[in-house]
């Protein structure tokens, strides 16, 4: 019975980490340069993933506050924060001077069929994801309220301090 146990624990953590992983989907980030999802990454460190859009007023009220502390949370993590935008049709185009407008420094990119936000089991936005340095997404939060960007940093300074 304890090998039948022990058989089950080591296939369903296995499970578990392989749907952890990324998934392969070719994006453009707003520069234009074609992106593998797969290989997102942040050089060993932590890095958070967003999924917007320029409609969603909760969205960039997020995005707006972690603007406001991501320097800081950089220079203290080294984290990165990967933003995804799912606007389509002419609204894909005012996500750059959107971003550019507001200053914000995040990696863009444009995700107009929601194919990465499909893939990643993302239902509604904005969705928010904290991923560790090998690539493994270890939190995840839908929806935004006031302040609710701290429990973003604390995250990342738990996966930090692990090393």
């Amino acid at each position: 019975m304890k090998k039948l146990f022990l058989l089950l624990v080591i296939a369903v953590t296995g499970i578990t980490s392989a749907v952890a992983q990324l998934p392969s989907v070719s994006l453009k980030n707003i520069e234009g340069k074609t992106i593998d999802t797969s290989k997102l990454n942040n050089n060993g460190k932590p890095f958070i993933i967003s999924f917007f859009a320029l409609w969603c007023k909760p969205c960039l009220r997020e995005l707006a506050a972690i603007h406001e502390v991501y320097p800081d949370w950089q220079d203290e993590t080294g984290m990165k924060l990967i933003a995804v935008s799912g606007d389509q049709g002419q609204d894909s185009y005012k996500v750059a001077p959107t971003v550019n407008g507001n200053g914000w420094e995040y990696e863009v990119l444009l995700d107009p069929n929601n194919e990465f936000r499909q893939a990643m089991g993302v239902s509604m936005i904005p969705t928010i994801m904290v991923v560790d340095g090998s690539g493994k997404i270890v939190s995840t939060r839908t929806g935004y309220t006031d302040g609710s960007e701290q429990h973003l940093i604390e995250e990342i300074r738990k996966l930090v301090s692990k090393k």
